[in-house]
C-alpha cells in the first residue's frame, strides 16, 4: 500500500491599505480578478461555473463553492485545487489571506504538470499576484479620490 504524499497548503497573508469593500471588489468580481489575477468569466454566485484563462497555460475550469461578502470567497481551480480568499476589516487596513489547497505530490494537473513543480511555482506566484493586487488597489484608490 502506497502512502499518499500531500503537499502543504500555500497560504499568503497581506495587509492592504484599502477598505474591505474595495478589496472585496478586487477579489470577488470578474473585472477585479482580470486586473491582478487572470482573465475570467467569474460571478460571485455559489455554484457558478467559470473559467480562468491562463494564457499560454490554457483555460482552467472553476466552480464557486462559497461566497460570504465581504469576508469569504472560495472556488475550485482545475480538477484538484481549492482557492480561498478571506478578508478581515482592521479599520484602516484589510487583512487579506489566500489559501491554495488540494496539493498531492502524486498528481499532475490537467495540463500534465506535476503538482510538486506547480506548488513550488505558485508559492512564488501568489506572492507576485498579491503585489499586483496591491498595485491594482492603489490605482483604483487614486481613481476614487
Amino acid at each position: 500500500m502506497q502512502n499518499k504524499v500531500v503537499l502543504p497548503d500555500l497560504q499568503k497573508k497581506a495587509f492592504i491599505a484599502a477598505s474591505i469593500d474595495q478589496v472585496w471588489e478586487a477579489v470577488a468580481t470578474s473585472k477585479g480578478l482580470d486586473s491582478w489575477f487572470m482573465l475570467n468569466d467569474f460571478e460571485p454566485v455559489e455554484g457558478h461555473k467559470f473559467e480562468l484563462n491562463r494564457g499560454q497555460f490554457g483555460v482552467s475550469p472553476c466552480y464557486v463553492k462559497k461566497v460570504s461578502p465581504p469576508h469569504h470567497l472560495s472556488f475550485t481551480w482545475g480538477k484538484d485545487w481549492l482557492v480561498t480568499f478571506e478578508l478581515k476589516d482592521l479599520e484602516d487596513l484589510t487583512e487579506f489571506t489566500v489559501t491554495h489547497s488540494g496539493w498531492d505530490a502524486d498528481k499532475v494537473t490537467e495540463f500534465r504538470s506535476a503538482h510538486t513543480v506547480v506548488h513550488e511555482n505558485m508559492d512564488v506566484g501568489w506572492s507576485n499576484l498579491i503585489k499586483k493586487l496591491y498595485k491594482y488597489l492603489e490605482k483604483t484608490s487614486e481613481d476614487v479620490q
